[in-house]
């Protein structure tokens, strides 16, 4: 084996100074978000991208729902590095929005952080005022409280300002109908649950889901597609009622199901291919061994990566 040359120290300063310059510069959070801001506001200039002059907050819409997810699989896969940069590609979509928005003289991205420092003051008054909680339960209630008060607030404004006559206010304003549908019923029963509607145990929660699992199978029998249909969305919020009580947020629990779902199936492929056929010319029964191969496959895979690990 060829001996290493180790550096002098004279020659292993001018290495160290290269390093050096290739590390990121040492500023504040502050003085890179003010950079950032510029850089968003030179490429919207006139003489800037083509491409982000063009974009508005209607066809942002996608990028800013994307980078909410790929934040999320960042940080399912334990890489740091990764995690850390999608963050910054979502925060670049809110100075995006700001950007804009202050083009038209509507707000600016000063006024969002403004807005959202001012609020989490506002909610804390355990922390930043003089009431006092018990624990973390009544800090949440604390907030439903607020949140409706401020929203009462809003609607007076409204209200003084129009001819209409709002409908009255309700412990669930404030949840979108843009929301996924699991991720709106979730946050339904969330705050349902917030003020003591909710289920004594997750015993309850089975017998319900048992209850609307009957209610198809009746539906099925009828052949009545609508009620079917209705049925079935009984059963989808009961089980999102069930990943909510048990603390498990259901968008992302049926997000490692496909994952894990699509990982077996290409397994199954790949099994199929080795045997010298593609998947689609196996025969249904053939179909069901090569998917429990896959999983078990999948299952020893995990079991030595366990015992490497310890």
């Amino acid at each position: 084996m060829a001996s290493r040359k180790i550096p002098s120290k004279k020659s292993a300063k001018p290495r160290a100074r290269a390093r050096k310059k290739t590390q990121p510069e040492r500023l504040s959070a502050g003085a890179w978000f003010e950079r950032l801001v510029a850089l968003q506001k030179r490429l919207r200039a006139p003489d800037g991208c083509p491409w982000d002059r063009q974009q508005t907050h209607s066809t942002l819409r996608t990028y800013l729902i994307e980078e909410a997810y790929e934040v999320l699989d960042a940080l399912e896969s334990g890489d740091d590095a990764k995690f850390a940069q999608e963050m910054g590609d979502l925060l670049l979509q809110v100075v995006f929005h700001s950007e804009i928005a202050s083009e038209d003289r509507r707000f600016t991205v000063a006024d969002v952080i403004r807005e959202v420092h001012e609020k989490m003051v506002r909610r804390h008054p355990h922390v930043f005022g003089e009431k006092r909680v018990k624990d973390a339960s009544e800090v949440l209630k604390n907030w439903e409280q607020l949140k409706a008060k401020e929203r009462e607030s809003e609607r007076e404004k409204t209200q003084h300002n129009s001819a209409k006559r709002l409908e009255p206010p309700s412990l669930l304003d404030g949840i979108t109908t843009a929301l996924p549908a699991t991720l709106q019923g979730f946050q339904l029963t969330r705050k349902a649950a917030r003020i003591g509607f909710d289920w004594n145990n997750v015993s309850g929660i089975f017998d319900k889901i048992n209850e609307e699992t009957t209610e198809i199978q009746h539906a099925l029998q009828a052949k009545d597609q609508v009620e079917i249909e209705n049925e079935l969305g009984d059963l989808l919020f009961a089980t999102v009622n069930l990943a909510r009580f048990l603390a498990i947020d259901p968008e992302i629990a049926l997000k490692k199901a496909n994952a894990k779902f699509t990982r077996r199936f290409r397994k199954m492929e790949e099994l199929a291919r080795d045997s010298g056929r593609e998947l689609t010319d196996v025969p249904r029964p053939d179909m069901e061994a090569l998917w429990d191969a896959a999983k078990s496959a999948e299952l020893r895979s995990t079991s030595a990566k366990a015992k490497h690990a310890r």
